[in-house]
């Protein structure tokens, strides 16, 4: 049996530059009434970018959030009015310098429906041109590359901890066997 949630009121209570908090109230099945907290992001893209060697570029960087670099592929928020695909080519120059001359939509993805509406696009970068990064301000990166079986294991042992990677490693892995 599917319930849905009817939203009987809804109050944001915080905007941001990156995101905006909402709370909803409720009504659940028998006339029952609930609050839920929604943050509302406008959404982002991921980049899966493997070399023609199947070595794939990604980035070490700091997160505050949980106060530590982690590896991640290049990964960015989608601007007002930008589509996903210009979104994705955009941060993969800033992020790692590189240029890719064959972009493919993956599929997409919720981040983490339970509480943000935060959905990434995925996308495949091969055929690629090497250059300099292009940070924003404010915005420090490595870029490392990895073949796929260490990545796999940096998995494994939980050196790479962020979802939308992890996701991405494992789409890189399908890309390289069908190819192989």
């Amino acid at each position: 049996m599917v319930n849905e949630e009817k939203t009987m009121k809804s109050e944001r209570i915080y905007e941001g530059k990156i995101i905006n908090l909402r709370i909803d109230t409720v009504e659940l099945p028998e006339k029952k009434y609930s609050k839920r907290e929604i943050v509302e992001h406008p959404g982002g893209v991921g980049i899966v970018t493997i070399t023609n060697d199947n070595d794939l570029i990604l980035v070490n960087q700091y997160r505050k959030s949980i106060d530590k670099n982690i590896i991640e592929i290049p990964a960015g928020k989608l601007e007002v009015n930008e589509e996903p695909r210009e979104t994705a080519i955009r941060e993969l120059k800033e992020e790692t310098g590189y240029e890719a001359n064959n972009f493919e939509y993956l599929f997409e993805f919720y981040t983490s429906p339970g509480y943000t509406n935060e959905k990434v696009y995925l996308f495949l970068a091969t055929d690629l041109v090497e250059g300099e990064q292009k940070l924003d301000e404010g915005e420090y990166c490595e870029v490392v590359k990895y073949n796929i079986d260490e990545l796999i294991n940096m998995i494994h042992i939980g050196k790479i901890v962020d979802s939308k990677t992890i996701i991405g490693i494992h789409a890189a892995k399908d890309y390289i066997q069908k190819k192989s």
